[in-house]
């Protein structure tokens, strides 16, 4: 777990899910605790020594751990989707026809 010292997208708290190696770093594949849509890759170096980043969950109050320019994000996203189709499986609770 790692908080940013500054929002990306307007969330501050992240996982990371996996280490990879690109022209010979390590990269961290990182995902945003509250919304998976919002993932970062990070090189080792920035993540540990850059002071941007913090091991660990800070303790923040919610309108600095989850910021106004996180809905203008999800808008932003939403407004370039358009959805056609609902897919839903046979089996699902939801389906009823």
């Amino acid at each position: 777990m790692w908080t940013s010292n500054k929002p990306i997208n307007g969330l501050r708290h992240f996982v990371l899910v996996n280490k990879i190696k690109e022209k010979n770093k390590i990269i961290n594949l990182m995902v945003s605790v509250i919304d998976v849509e919002i993932s970062l890759k990070i090189s080792n170096e920035e993540l540990t020594n850059s002071g941007d980043w913090t091991e660990g969950w800070l303790s923040l109050p919610k309108d600095e751990s989850i910021t106004s320019d996180y809905l203008e994000f999800k808008l932003s996203i939403n407004s370039k989707e358009e959805i056609n189709k609902i897919f839903i499986n046979k089996n699902s609770i939801f389906n009823i026809s």
